[in-house]
């Protein structure tokens, strides 16, 4: 077994402290940074190396996360463009002739936006799907609260915590942990259908029974038909059927050509950015010069909203591992024969006190749960794929079915299901106070985060 050295028990304190923060509800960039700095401090030996190391800690760690930045701000982008020409509404119109009764509205809105949610993220899928379903929800009884919860759950819930497509969530996880994102999806799978199924239907009952005692009723606002829109143009028309099909061929050519990972993230990528540059130029013909900018402006303000906390958080939690370490501070900061310094803690753990796996299974979700009271569902990511490493190493066991059980952890309580200001996108759309919402979601997610630990203890 390797020696642990001050570098490791920095790490450790360093860690606890950023667990402290979170349980305070409070942001966790301060004790991340000044993490990077004593640890350089220590490895450098003087404050300008220390000072140094945080910025190249920042760098390596936005080396890491930079593709999904990228994509995210390409679709971002295009979701734009797509909503200021009204080919978002005509996308999502056809579907609204279904819709006949409240369960129906229930589990149909929850379907398009967890594939909306794939695509376009739960945030920009929010608005698309709710702006345009819940007058149809609520036109047929389902109450705005029920809207809400199906949106929430589905999208911020199912979707970020699986996110096949864009696999920005598994990219930060697999990445802090040390395996590929494909292990993470594919091992997770059974995890994600576990927390999503528990959940979904858990709260579909609820509401159900709330509905027939009388608890909650619908809204008594009349909507106007959706039909009733306004006139759009050509090219909205000509976008809300190109920009569906491309999709479903990527997603075909993801399976023909055995895409994953970096290659799928690039494709979706880089049919988001022709799309919006198609759909700019099909519009504003020789205004598109102009008009393509501000939605790329618009995206990439997005992207970076989204991650610029994250990056620090990131910069931390990747020094545990024995690359990031080394390309910022050097070869030879960690005795011969290091891992990193989760792996060392990791085996060190084992050699001390033999943890069983529904002891770590039980851990890990606790700790991805915590990470998540901060409103943020990415922001713990990285903490929970790094004890996904030290647990897995302890005990033996599967390492990316551990990441993906912190991964839903976090995402489901922080990624906007549980604390109440993570759930102001689909609370402000569907016209209903977070709290109550949060309210409505506590026991299903609960229930769900407790049934799929369990189901983690046999897959471990």
């Amino acid at each position: 077994m390797v020696q642990l050295t001050s570098l490791h028990w920095i790490y450790v304190i360093m860690t606890l402290v950023i667990l402290i923060v979170m349980l305070m509800r409070r942001d966790t960039i301060i004790p991340c940074i000044l993490g990077i700095f004593l640890i350089s401090f220590v490895a450098k030996k003087n404050f300008i190396g220390g000072t140094k190391a945080v910025f190249d800690a920042f760098i390596v760690a936005t080396g890491e996360l930079i593709g999904i930045i990228m994509v995210i701000s390409c679709i971002v982008a295009m979701s734009k463009i797509l909503e200021e020409i009204g080919a978002n509404n005509l996308m999502v119109k056809p579907f609204t002739r279904v819709i006949k009764t409240p369960d129906i509205a229930f589990w149909f809105i929850g379907i398009v936006m967890l594939v909306a949610s794939w695509f376009f993220w739960p945030s920009p899928a929010t608005a698309l799907v709710g702006a345009v379903l819940l007058p149809v929800a609520l036109k047929v009884g389902l109450p705005a609260i029920g809207v809400a919860i199906a949106i929430n759950l589905f999208g911020h819930g199912l979707a970020l915590s699986s996110d096949y497509i864009i696999q920005g969530a598994p990219t930060i996880t697999a990445s802090a942990a040390g395996v590929s994102v494909e292990k993470i999806m594919i091992q997770g799978t059974p995890l994600f259908l576990t927390m999503g199924i528990v959940t979904i239907l858990t709260a579909y009952i609820l509401l159900k029974r709330d509905m027939k005692k009388g608890k909650i009723i619908g809204s008594e606002i009349e909507y106007e038909q959706v039909n009733n829109m306004k006139e759009v143009s050509m090219t909205a028309r000509f976008a809300a059927i190109i920009v569906p099909c491309a999709f479903l061929i990527d997603i075909a050519s993801m399976f023909y050509f055995n895409l994953r990972g970096g290659d799928a993230t690039a494709l979706i990528g880089g049919t988001a950015v022709i799309l919006t540059l198609i759909i700019s130029i099909a519009e504003y013909k020789t205004k598109s010069l102009d008009k393509i900018t501000k939605y790329i402006k618009e995206g990439f303000k997005f992207g970076m909203e989204i991650f610029g906390p994250i990056i620090p958080i990131a910069a931390f939690f990747y020094l545990g591992e024995i690359s990031p370490i080394q390309a910022v501070l050097g070869e030879g900061v960690l005795p011969p024969g290091s891992q990193g310094i989760l792996s060392d803690m990791g085996s060190a753990l084992a050699s001390i006190a033999k943890m069983n796996r529904p002891i770590v299974a039980s851990m890990e979700m606790i700790v991805g749960a915590i990470t998540g009271l901060d409103g943020s569902g990415f922001s713990g990511m990285s903490l929970a794929g790094s004890l996904a490493k030290v647990f897995g190493t302890a005990v033996n066991g599967s390492i990316p079915v551990l990441a993906a059980l912190g991964q839903i952890g976090a995402v489901w309580v922080g990624g906007g299901t549980l604390v109440p200001w993570g759930l102001i996108p689909a609370a402000a759309i569907c016209g209903v106070k977070p709290i109550d919402l949060a309210a409505k979601n506590f026991i299903p997610v609960v229930t769900g985060l407790i049934v799929t630990t369990v189901v983690a203890m046999f897959l471990i």
